[in-house]
């Protein structure tokens, strides 16, 4: 029998370390491996399966669009492109979208209309934009991306890196204020930092930097692409402090799980910036895509799923403080929402064998830098599942970490 494993490793890259887990179904909250067993998913593929594996509303959109018509790239119009571009901007809040298909790419849409921004109404001179971002930001992997990125490994060997941009720590609104300069076009910032470790700012830190971002002539462009659609019980990150920004990017979730599906949101001033030609996308937009992303954007309202992560969040970070008054390895636990963090003390415990462990416990999950456990399950997890992956984590570290 053919070891997909094996094939993997012989004609893969080896740009990714897995767990030792082949799935091969999902469903809801559960993924099952190609043995049979069945897994607890607090991962939910880093968002991007908000809605659980394979929701029927969401297949159904899919399969209705992909038996009409799939790709047409945007050489013409499409019936399902509209009402998509439609229900994203009045959810938002913001006045236009520019659809893609991966966050990095939404990412670096928003970089290009902030520099353009900068010259075209600011009038800082051509070449002399900046960028300020914050320290421990994650994006993606794309060159320009990795130039502002503060994590070494994303960075070396991949050089020359792109110019115009400078990093100031995450949460401080004072230093973001202080590193403003006339040729500052932009502050671009994820209101919760997910692959730092699920970092949330001080309260009120984001409002200030609304105010500030205001008054200094800056845009601010906020990253959702991890917190966005109800991850941190709220639709967007953003309104947990009232904030508005000028541009907002958006992925993971807004493909249902199904497709890669992003977009770049802006004002009309900043969006007013491109024309046709300036920036596009064979696949960006596709029917297939405005189709799901419009189900997406649906099923989040119907079934009400940003205040169901609000409770089933707030019952989460309760047990598993309750269980790290039990458990010294856990140092401190963190989140908004359904994402949260747990953070292991590396003396006692590597994230990485925690991981392990907990998918010995039927629960999947992933480190990030070593020392952090991140959760963040489909919003429609139950109470009791949620419970069920505490005392999961609970016999996992009982078994691993060392005394």
């Amino acid at each position: 029998m053919t070891d997909p494993v094996a094939q993997e490793r012989r004609w893969g890259a080896r740009n990714y370390h897995p767990l030792p887990a082949v799935m091969s179904r999902g469903e809801g909250c559960w993924l099952w491996d190609t043995a049979g067993r069945r897994y607890l998913d607090m991962m939910s593929a880093y968002s991007a399966v908000s809605f659980g594996h394979g929701h029927p509303v969401l297949v159904a959109a899919l399969t209705r669009q992909a038996q009409t018509l799939a790709v047409t790239s945007r050489a013409v119009h499409t019936d399902g492109l509209g009402p998509f571009l439609e229900r994203l901007c009045t959810l938002t809040g913001m006045d236009r979208a520019l659809p893609m298909n991966s966050g990095a790419e939404a990412v670096e849409t928003a970089l290009k209309a902030a520099r353009k921004w900068g010259y075209r109404v600011k009038g800082i001179a051509e070449g002399r934009a900046r960028i300020l971002v914050a320290a421990g930001n994650f994006a993606g992997r794309t060159t320009t991306i990795i130039s502002f990125s503060s994590e070494a490994q994303y960075r070396d060997g991949f050089g020359p890196y792109t110019p115009g941009f400078d990093a100031v720590p995450y949460g401080d609104a004072a230093a973001l204020e202080a590193a403003i300069t006339p040729e500052t076009c932009a502050f671009v910032v994820e209101p919760v930092q997910g692959e730092a470790g699920i970092i949330v700012p001080p309260r009120g830190y984001l409002a200030a930097v609304r105010e500030i971002c205001t008054r200094r002539g800056v845009l601010l462009i906020c990253d959702e692409v991890q917190t966005g659609l109800g991850r941190t019980g709220a639709r967007l990150a953003c309104d947990h402090e009232g904030v508005k920004p000028d541009g907002l990017t958006l992925g993971k979730a807004l493909g249902g799980g199904l497709l890669p599906v992003s977009a770049f949101l802006a004002s009309e001033r900043l969006m007013a910036q491109f024309e046709p030609g300036d920036h596009g996308s064979t696949f960006g937009g596709n029917p297939l895509a405005a189709a799901v992303g419009l189900a997406a954007l649906d099923l989040l309202e119907h079934e009400q799923l940003a205040a169901r992560a609000a409770v089933s969040g707030a019952h989460l970070m309760a047990r598993l403080r309750a269980l790290a008054a039990r458990q010294p390895a856990i140092t401190s636990v963190r989140g908004l929402g359904l994402l949260v963090g747990v953070e292991l003390d590396a003396a006692r415990v590597d994230a990485r064998t925690a991981c392990e462990a907990l998918l010995d416990e039927g629960v999947l999950s992933k480190d990030t830098h070593r020392t952090v456990l991140r959760f963040a399950p489909p919003l429609t997890i139950t109470i009791e599942q949620i419970d069920q992956a505490v005392e999961a984590l609970e016999r996992a570290l009982l078994r691993v970490v060392r005394h």
